[in-house]
């Protein structure tokens, strides 16, 4: 690795005691803001698609084929990227590496904002979703690095939060600066912001505890790593340590679960602003609204997640899982046959946003951390990644090529849309990913 972004020397440790307490106290807290909120902030940088397609196919620049297939360049380069970003994160400095990520994709949405011309586009897009892929990875990382196995669906579930708070300042936020100066916006608005977020990440992350002569945090707080992995290891067995978890099964059958999951999930958050405005005939800013409601009740979702298989189920996910499946099923069902009005629809994308984000929660990274070696998260985070945004790029070429099939331009030139056979492909997803992570009910996990 680049010596900058790699993780420093282990330090003398220090004593125990106050100074200690002091500096860990510290620390935790400005990483959780800076995982949390400087990731918030940097998903305004993937979605800035999801709010412009519309302008974009009034002007004429592009077609719902050729949306799809920008969209799907990030999705396939951000599933790779994970994958090995995931795998270079478990050697790295965390302050370096996540804001690297942040500033490159920045500069790569401002790039966006100029461009009109497809293979630009396509090419801007898919080097924007390699360098968001450094995000998730240095996210959870950072998790297993400072917080204990103890605090790790809690703390987890409000990281998790960043994924709704990011999607409610896209359809909110930059969906109102794109109604106001037009579709560039969309873009310049998230790179003009992420780079201030990028320096804000670098100045609150930290590397590894051991880099600044610290404890290992379990060490700290006096939890006992029931699986006996040890933490402490050189480069060669690390990489080793990595490749164990491809032979999991549970890694695997989680894998496809959330790639199923992420059907549904950027299926809403690609094509839901325009399946509002061309079904249902609200504006724009409507239409946020609407997905607004779905990523604030996401919040919730996520830390309701944490706190209900922590504490309810004694850190069991399936149970949780199924809970929060059936919610998410129930959400889509309201929207797409429930009654019309706003106030019904409102109360369905709530309902879809609880279950959503917890699910992403779970079968997105904890529920695959808790089964696999915590020093190496990184990798099993790339793993999951990889196959949950194949699962989403799918999506996006699939739903494309089924919304232009379904399009009826009339004599008058306006657009009529039959959204029935997209539906119930997204549906199917969404029962798919709830059948897969059902037969994992017995799985054992490891601290």
């Amino acid at each position: 690795m680049i010596p900058t972004l790699a993780s420093g020397p282990d330090r003398p440790q220090l004593a125990a005691g106050a100074a200690v307490d002091a500096l860990y106290h510290r620390h935790r807290l400005r990483i959780l803001l800076a995982i949390t909120l400087g990731y918030s902030f940097a998903y305004t940088c993937r979605l800035a698609l999801s709010v412009v397609k519309k302008p974009l196919l009034d002007a004429g620049i592009f077609s719902p084929t050729e949306l799809g297939l920008i969209g799907s360049a990030l999705f396939y380069a951000y599933a790779v990227g994970k994958l090995v970003n995931g795998f270079l994160a478990d050697h790295a400095n965390m302050k370096w590496f996540f804001a690297t990520g942040v500033l490159v994709s920045a500069l790569l949405n401002i790039g966006m904002g100029f461009s009109t011309v497809l293979a630009v586009s396509v090419a801007l897009w898919a080097l924007n979703g390699w360098f968001q892929g450094f995000g998730a990875p240095a996210g959870v990382v950072a998790m297993t690095q400072w917080f204990s196995n103890r605090e790790r669906g809690r703390v987890y579930g409000v990281w998790s939060t960043a994924h709704s708070i990011g999607e409610g300042l896209t359809f909110f936020v930059i969906a109102g600066l794109v109604s106001l100066f037009g579709w560039r916006y969309g873009f310049f608005g998230p790179g003009l912001l992420c780079v201030v977020v990028a320096l804000g990440i670098y100045a609150l992350m930290q590397d590894r505890p051991r880099t600044l002569g610290l404890p290992e945090v379990n060490a700290w707080q006096g939890v006992a790593p029931a699986g006996g992995t040890p933490i402490a290891v050189g480069p060669g067995q690390l990489i080793a340590l990595q490749f164990s978890v491809l032979r999991i099964r549970a890694i695997w059958v989680l894998a496809l679960a959330s790639a199923s999951n992420y059907v549904t999930r950027y299926a809403i958050n690609s094509w839901g602003v325009l399946y509002l405005q061309e079904a249902r005939g609200y504006s724009l800013l409507e239409a946020g609204s609407f997905l607004l409601a779905s990523t604030l009740a996401g919040i919730a979702g996520c830390v309701a997640y944490g706190f209900i298989s922590d504490k309810v189920f004694a850190a069991r996910r399936p149970p949780t899982n199924l809970l929060f499946s059936l919610c998410e099923i129930a959400g889509m069902v309201l929207i797409f046959f429930g009654p019309r009005d706003p106030v019904a629809l409102t109360a369905a994308f709530v309902l879809y946003g609880l279950g959503l984000n917890g699910l992403v929660t779970s079968l997105g990274g904890l529920f695959a951390v808790d089964v696999s070696p915590k020093r190496v998260a990184g990798a099993t985070m790339g793993i999951i990644g990889i196959f949950s945004y194949i699962g989403a790029a799918v999506q996006e070429n699939v739903s494309g090529v089924l919304i232009e099939q379904g399009l009826r331009i009339a004599a008058d030139g306006s657009r009529d849309y039959d959204f029935g056979p997209v539906i119930a492909f997204w549906l199917g997803s969404a029962v798919l990913s709830m059948l897969l992570a059902a037969t994992l009910w017995r799985v054992q996990t490891r601290d």
